[in-house]
C-alpha cells in the first residue's frame, strides 16, 4: 500500500458505481481494483457508491475488477445517471423465467410426473442462482463466510436431501430481496447524486461581442454568464450587471427568494427569478459550492457512524455463529436422541437461511446515508454519521453572540463627545475601524457615511488591532485608541465618573460601548446595538422541547450587553468578556458538566471552541469556504431554525437505527425459535428474511419526513 506522501504525488481518479449494494462486495470490488497492475491505491465509498483511484486505469478494466457484482463504472461528474429499466437487467430477466419453470414444476408435480417436476426445479435453481452458487462456492473454498455462503450451502442442502421445490422457491425469493436491497440503497444515494443534475450542463458566455452556449467545464474564470430570467445559474460567480431575485432552495434550504445586485455573489444551481443578470464566473465547475456540497456529504458516507462500526464487527462473528448453530442444529439430534436426519437438516438448513445478515447489515447504512441526503437537501450539511449520532445526543449547546444570536449587524445609536466635535470624533474613528473586519467598526464607518463625515482622507498609519480589546493607531502623530472601556481605563489608568455611569446605563439597554481616545484623555463614547435574531427565542425554546439541557451564550462582549441578549434569546447561561481561550475553557466546562455539546458560530471566528465542542456548527456555509472546512455541521441558510431540524434529524436516526437492529434480529430470533421444531420452511425463512430486509428500508425511508418546525410536523 503506498504511503500518504507517495499519494499526494500521484493525481487521483473518481468514478460512480452502479449495482454496489453490500459494504462485503464494496470491500472485495476496493481490493481488486487495488490488484490492477497500474493502481497504486483505491478506496471504495460504499454509501456513496464513489471509487477514488490512485494510478492508472481503463474504464474496462475497472469494471473487470467488479465483473463478480457485474458493477457498471462510469466518470464522477457524468450528469445523465443511467437507470436500467428493472424488466432489462439480466439478473431479474432470469428471475422471471426461473419463476416461470418454478410454475412449470409445480404444475408437473400436481400431475404426478415428479421427473418433469424436479427438471423444472433444477432449470429454476440453476438459471436464477448460478451466480449466487459462483460467489458462495469460491468464498466457501476461501473461508469468507457471508450471506452467500450461507445460501448457497441451504440450497444445494435442499437439492441433496430431495427438496428440489423449496431449493427453487428460496432461490428465486432470495434474488428478489437481492434486488430489493439494490433498490433500497440506489434510492438512499439518489437524493445526493440528483443533486448534480441542479445546475446545468451548459452555460451561455459573452466573447467579444458573441453570446455562445457551451459545456460548463470549458467556462474560464473571469468569463461572465448570461443568465436569463427564469433560468438556473451555472457556476458561481458576482453578478456585474442587473438586479434580481434568485430562490437559493437548492443550497441552502431557504425558500424565500434572496436580492441580487452588482457585488452579489450567486451560486451554481440556484434559480434566477424575472431580472437579467450578467454574472462574472469565479468558480470553475468542479470547485462551486454545489459540487463542494455534495463532495462534503459523499465523503461523510464514507464515515462509519459508531453504530455502524458495531453492526460490521458483529457481523464478523454472527455469521459464523450462525452456521456453527444450523451444524449442532443438524446433528446433534440425530446423534443423542436418535431424530430422523433428513428432517434435522432442513431445520439446519432453514436456520442457515434465516440468519442471512442481509437485513442487519444495512439497518445502518441505509439510515444514515437517507438523513445526511436528506439533510443536505435542506441546507444543513453533516460531515458524517458519527456526528450525526452526537447530535442525537447533544445535552448542550453554546452559542456565540454576534451573528449567530443576534443579526451580526449593529448600528450605532449614540455618540458621545468629550474632548472634540462629533464631526472630528466620528471621521477619527471611522478612518481607524475602516481597516478592522469587526462588525462594530463596520457600523462605525456606516454611521460616518450616513452623517456625511469625510473620513476617507484622514492619514492612518500604525494600525494595530489588540485581540480582544479593540485597536490602536496613529493618526496626524497622536496615538488613539479604540475598543473596550476597559481598554482606555488601563490606558489612561480610570475613566471619568460620568462616562462610567453613561457606559452602565448604555450597557443596561443592551447596548455595546467603545471608547475612544488618546494616551493623555478620553474623547467620546459611541453605544451600538445588534438586534437578536427573530429565530433566536423560538429556536432556544425548540431545543429546550427536544431535551438539551443546557443552552449558554458565549461572547467576548460586556457583561449587561450580553444579559441584556440572552434574557432576549432565552438561553440559561451567560459568559461574557471572554478572550478566544477562555471561550474555549466554556467549552470544555460544559462537556464536563453536561457532556455531548455543540458549538454555534460563525465558522471563522472562535476556531478553538468549534474544535472543542463535540459538534462544531457553522451558520451561514454558503458563499463561506471557511464555515465548510471548520465545522462538523453547516447550516448554509444562516437561519437558526435549521438546528433544531438537526437535533430532530439526529435523535430520530439514532431512534431507527435501534428500531432497525431490533426488527432485524427479533425477526431472525422469533424465526430461530420456529425453525428449531420444524415449523418454519426454507420459503418462509427467506420470506422472513426479506420482510425484515423490507421493514429496515421502508423504516429507514422515514427520515424523508422529519421537518423544521412549522413545516407541518
Amino acid at each position: 500500500m503506498a504511503n500518504e506522501q507517495t499519494l499526494e504525488r500521484i493525481e487521483a481518479k473518481t468514478y460512480r458505481v452502479q449495482g454496489l449494494t453490500c459494504a462485503n462486495c464494496a470491500a472485495k470490488f476496493e481490493r481488486n481494483v487495488k490488484a490492477l497492475p497500474g493502481v497504486k491505491e483505491a478506496k471504495v465509498n460504499f454509501g456513496a457508491a464513489k471509487l477514488t483511484v490512485w494510478g492508472e486505469a481503463t474504464l474496462e478494466e475497472l469494471e473487470q475488477a467488479g465483473a463478480f457484482e457485474r458493477l457498471k463504472i462510469r466518470e464522477a461528474r457524468e450528469r445523465t445517471i443511467q437507470r436500467e429499466p428493472f424488466w432489462k437487467k439480466k439478473e431479474n430477466r432470469n428471475v422471471l423465467v426461473s419463476a416461470v419453470l418454478l410454475l412449470i414444476g409445480i404444475v408437473a408435480d400436481a400431475a404426478d410426473s415428479a421427473g418433469m417436476a424436479v427438471a423444472m426445479y433444477l432449470a429454476a435453481i440453476a438459471l436464477g442462482g448460478y451466480s449466487l452458487f459462483w460467489t458462495g462456492l469460491r468464498n466457501l473454498a476461501r473461508w469468507q463466510l457471508d450471506m452467500n455462503t450461507l445460501m448457497t450451502i441451504a440450497i444445494l442442502g435442499a437439492a441433496a436431501i430431495g427438496e428440489w421445490q423449496e431449493g427453487a422457491v428460496v432461490v428465486i425469493l432470495f434474488a428478489i430481496s437481492e434486488a430489493l436491497e439494490r433498490y433500497s440503497m440506489d434510492r438512499a444515494r439518489r437524493s445526493i447524486v440528483s443533486l448534480l443534475e441542479m445546475a446545468p450542463a451548459q452555460a451561455t458566455i459573452r466573447r467579444g461581442a458573441e453570446e455562445v452556449t457551451v459545456p460548463v467545464e470549458d467556462v474560464r474564470l473571469g468569463e461572465v454568464m448570461i443568465v436569463k430570467p427564469g433560468a438556473k445559474i451555472p457556476l458561481d460567480g458576482v453578478v456585474v450587471n442587473g438586479a434580481s431575485t434568485v430562490n437559493e432552495a437548492a443550497m441552502t434550504g431557504e425558500s424565500v427568494p434572496s436580492e441580487k445586485t452588482v457585488g452579489d455573489a450567486v451560486f451554481a444551481g440556484t434559480l434566477n427569478g424575472e431580472g437579467f443578470l450578467e454574472v462574472k464566473v469565479t468558480k470553475r465547475a468542479d470547485e462551486t459550492m454545489l459540487a463542494k456540497m455534495i463532495d462534503l456529504v459523499e465523503e461523510a458516507q464514507a464515515e462509519r457512524a459508531p453504530s455502524q462500526a458495531f453492526i460490521d464487527r458483529f457481523a464478523r462473528y454472527y455469521t459464523p455463529f450462525i452456521m456453527i448453530v444450523a451444524l449442532l442444529i443438524a446433528v446433534i439430534p440425530p446423534l443423542v436422541v436418535g431424530g430422523n436426519w433428513l428432517d434435522w437438516v432442513y431445520r439446519g438448513l432453514a436456520v442457515l437461511v434465516i440468519g442471512c445478515p442481509c437485513a442487519l447489515v444495512i439497518s445502518t447504512p441505509v439510515a444514515i446515508v437517507t438523513a445526511l441526503g436528506h439533510a443536505a437537501r435542506r441546507g444543513v450539511l453533516i460531515k458524517g454519521g458519527g456526528y450525526l449520532e452526537q447530535i442525537g445526543r447533544l445535552r448542550a449547546v453554546a452559542f456565540d453572540k454576534t451573528g449567530t444570536l443576534t443579526e451580526g449587524k449593529p448600528s450605532v445609536t449614540d455618540v458621545v463627545v468629550y474632548d472634540e466635535s462629533r464631526e472630528r470624533l466620528l471621521g477619527v474613528a471611522a478612518a481607524i475601524e475602516k481597516r478592522s473586519q469587526h462588525p462594530l467598526a463596520s457600523a462605525v464607518v456606516r454611521q460616518a457615511k450616513e452623517e456625511g463625515v469625510p473620513f476617507l482622507d484622514v492619514p492612518v498609519d500604525e494600525f494595530q488591532s489588540l485581540t480582544g480589546q479593540g485597536v490602536r493607531a496613529v493618526v496626524g502623530n497622536e496615538t488613539y485608541y479604540i475598543g473596550r472601556p476597559s481598554l482606555l481605563a488601563e490606558v489612561l489608568g480610570r475613566l471619568p465618573d460620568e462616562a462610567e455611569q453613561r457606559i452602565a446605563t448604555f450597557r443596561q439597554e443592551g447596548k455595546t460601548v467603545m471608547a475612544i481616545g488618546t494616551a493623555r484623555r478620553l474623547l467620546g463614547l459611541i453605544a451600538a446595538a445588534d438586534r437578536p435574531r427573530p429565530s433566536a427565542a423560538p429556536t432556544v425554546a425548540a431545543l429546550r422541547r427536544l431535551g438539551v439541557k443546557e443552552i449558554a451564550m458565549v461572547t467576548g462582549d460586556h457583561k449587561q450587553t450580553a444579559q441584556a441578549i440572552g434574557r432576549q434569546a432565552g438561553v440559561s447561561a451567560m459568559c461574557a468578556g471572554l478572550l478566544p481561550e477562555q471561550k474555549l475553557a466554556a467549552i470544555r466546562e460544559l462537556k464536563q458538566r453536561y457532556g455531548i455539546t455543540a458549538m454555534v458560530g460563525d465558522g471563522v471566528n472562535d476556531a478553538p471552541a468549534l474544535a472543542a465542542a463535540d459538534i462544531g456548527v457553522a451558520m451561514g456555509g454558503a458563499g463561506t469556504d471557511a464555515a465548510l472546512e471548520t465545522a462538523d455541521v453547516v447550516l448554509m441558510a444562516d437561519d437558526l431554525r435549521q438546528l433544531p431540524y438537526t437535533v430532530r434529524l439526529g435523535r430520530r436516526t439514532l431512534a431507527i437505527i435501534k428500531q432497525n437492529i431490533a426488527f432485524a434480529l427479533g425477526l431472525k430470533a422469533l424465526a430461530l425459535v420456529a425453525a428449531i421444531p420444524g415449523w418454519l420452511t426454507l420459503w418462509l425463512a427467506v420470506f422472513a428474511d426479506m420482510g425484515a430486509t423490507l421493514l429496515v428500508t421502508f423504516n429507514s425511508m422515514r427520515l424523508l419526513r422529519v421537518k423544521e418546525e412549522g413545516d407541518g410536523q
